[in-house]
């Protein structure tokens, strides 16, 4: 292999001739063996874009030779299209708030723009990472702007994906609305309930996550790009300062907006801290909902049994013929993933101190693991659970006939205590309400009839 030698502050160091990374990004990678996994290309993508409007906003300002801007916006073009992802060299968690990975981006988009030019690769004269690339930028205004770009690209997945979930338990409460089965409370019989009101609570919870996960994502928006190392845009043109939020709006179709206030802007994190809140809260909805999906499947003989779910794979290499409720239960887990990435955020953004948070890195790759699993989750959820749920009419109907949660509904004519003594005999000598009800000729039976059917109390 051939090489090429660059150096920096650190000293001098081999880079493989071909390789469009550079000195920085390669001490990076050698430093942080920390996760086995790379930067979210969707990152990849949020960085180039910001560095072609950087590019953009500088010459501008007329601070950036058009030659070099053109060769500097071909370049981040062309990492958006996919084809330098294996250059991003990175961990996607390191320490130094990002620098690896903006340098990275440095590097790899200079030594392509040099290669536009007629440039041989580390040839910096040409273009140079810092001089050029970086021009009036800082890891703390770039990082932070390619973090909620890309949480803007992932939720768009999430948000899809919520919709059809909502749409899915909208057609499920109507299919499912006359069908009257027992309502539980601390898992024991309460009173009756149509199987489409549960799941009618399920699509309401959607409903609102879906409110929240839009708010949250407005948080999003507001950009520090501009305010370089700490805010105070040193080493930025005003005229760049002012050009390069539109100029980065208008490439990606995002309505970007820059912060008023850009010192607090890179001090903090409480944005993130919002939308994985969201996320969390989405999550616990979801995990519960899972829960009762498992227990009204539960069986099928010896469980309630009052819905079905899809089959999808064999649930035993010991038990034949048994199969698992999977689907609810990958929703579970990710549901456990999320809210134990939401505590990392939140210790993250708590952790900054003065100007600047160093710990950019973890929260978003646990707020983009969050969103793509999430995704996933509310994807098979949807496809292979909840558009193929049954219901075991019978079942909800006898099951109701033979509680004792309905003698609720005989409180009022007969009162709460002489209503217990008829549930409490009921149950100790295996008799319906209906017939100890009958039995003691506290009513006609046309009334017991009347005040005892399920359609009445729901």
């Amino acid at each position: 292999m051939n090489y090429r030698m660059e150096s920096d502050s650190i000293g001098s160091k081999e880079i493989p001739a071909e390789a469009y990374y550079g000195v920085q990004s390669l001490r990076a990678a050698e430093n942080f063996h920390i996760t086995g996994t790379k930067l979210h290309p969707e990152f990849i993508n949020s960085m180039a874009a910001i560095k072609k409007a950087c590019a953009i906003a500088n010459w501008k300002a007329g601070k950036l030779d058009q030659k070099i801007c053109d060769a500097i916006c071909q370049a981040s073009d062309e990492v958006m299209a996919g084809k330098f992802y294996d250059s991003f060299i990175t961990d996607a968690i390191q320490g130094g708030a990002g620098t690896s990975a903006n340098m990275n981006a440095n590097e790899v988009i200079a030594n392509r723009a040099i290669e536009i030019l007629g440039g041989t690769k580390g040839d910096y004269s040409v273009v140079h990472p810092n001089d050029h690339v970086n021009m009036a930028q800082s890891t703390n205004d770039v990082i932070p702007t390619a973090g909620k770009l890309t949480t803007i690209k992932l939720l768009e997945g999430v948000m899809h994906q919520m919709e059809r979930l909502e749409k899915a338990l909208a057609e499920k409460q109507k299919e499912f609305n006359d069908v009257v089965k027992m309502g539980r409370t601390q898992l024991q019989d309460a009173v009756p309930v149509r199987l489409g009101e549960e799941f009618g609570a399920f699509h309401a919870f959607v409903v609102r996550d879906i409110c929240r996960l839009n708010n949250a994502c407005q948080e999003m928006h507001t950009v520090n790009l501009g305010g370089t190392a700490i805010g105070t845009s040193i080493n930025a043109d005003p005229a760049y300062v002012k050009e390069v939020v539109p100029a980065l709006a208008e490439i990606t179709g995002i309505p970007l907006k820059q912060a008023e206030d850009l010192v607090d802007a890179t001090q903090n994190l409480d944005g993130f801290v919002v939308m994985s809140s969201a996320l969390k809260t989405c999550a616990v909805s979801l995990s519960k909902m899972s829960n009762d999906l498992r227990l009204l499947s539960s069986g099928p003989r010896t469980g309630l049994g009052e819905i079905n779910l899809p089959a999808k794979q064999n649930g035993s290499s010991i038990m034949p013929g048994k199969v698992n409720p999977v689907i609810p239960e990958v929703m579970n887990q990710v549901a456990f993933s999320i809210i134990g990435n939401d505590m990392t955020i939140c210790m993250a953004a708590e952790a900054g101190q003065m100007e600047l948070n160093a710990f950019e890195p973890v929260t978003f790759y646990k707020l983009f693991e969050s969103i793509t699993a999430l995704t996933g989750a509310l994807e098979t959820m949807v496809d292979n659970c909840v558009t193929g749920i049954t219901a075991n009419r019978e079942r909800c109907k006898s099951l109701v006939e033979n509680s004792v949660g309905i003698i609720t509904a005989i409180c009022p004519v007969v009162g709460y205590q002489k209503a217990a003594q008829i549930a409490k005999y009921a149950m100790k000598n295996n008799l319906s309400v209906r017939d100890v009800l009958k039995s003691e000729h506290l009513m006609s039976d046309e009334e017991v009839d009347r005040i005892l059917d399920p359609s009445s109390m729901v």
